[in-house]
């Protein structure tokens, strides 16, 4: 299968909404190794499906035990703990952003063989999951920092890089 090309800002997919996946089959299952294969080729840590092109609830992220996927994932809860790290994002390339966000969330996902479960995630696994399931709801991390932040980055974001 050909490697996904990772849309850019200000591609207009990025800001859709994404639909449930309704169904787990060998068509998500192959998106699915699609969206791993572009995460890691382009060396990123996470993926969602809209920044293939695609509008399905699907994220991908990289674990220290290898990638994994979360359908339809959604946040039930954030810790009140809130911490300020730098992102990246594979959409924006070259730009990089302090972002504060909850330092754990408890999610429920859907595996890739169709269990529903309920998760934990902390520290990197966190943060990227909750970056991911931003670009689900059509939410770029540009759109977490104040006006004049945007401001200052806004020259690179239109160039692209």
């Amino acid at each position: 299968m050909a490697l996904m090309e990772i849309k850019k800002y200000p591609d207009p997919i990025l800001e859709k909404k994404c639909e449930d996946v309704i169904d787990v089959n060998i068509e998500i299952n192959q998106l699915i190794g699609s969206m791993i294969e572009a995460m890691q080729k382009n060396h990123g840590v996470g993926l969602a499906a809209p920044q293939i092109g695609v509008l399905k609830k699907i994220i991908v992220l990289d674990s220290e035990k290898g990638p994994i996927a979360f359908i339809n994932p959604k946040i039930i809860k954030k810790s009140k703990e809130i911490e300020t790290i730098e992102e990246g994002c594979l959409s924006f390339p070259g730009i990089f952003i302090n972002i504060k966000r909850p330092k754990e969330v408890e999610a429920e996902t859907v595996t890739e063989d169709g269990k529903k479960i309920i998760i934990r995630l902390n520290g990197l696994l966190s943060r990227v999951f909750q970056h991911e399931v931003d670009h689900l709801e059509g939410i770029l991390f540009i759109k977490r920092i104040p006006f004049w932040r945007k401001w200052k980055i806004k020259n690179k974001v239109k160039k692209g890089h």
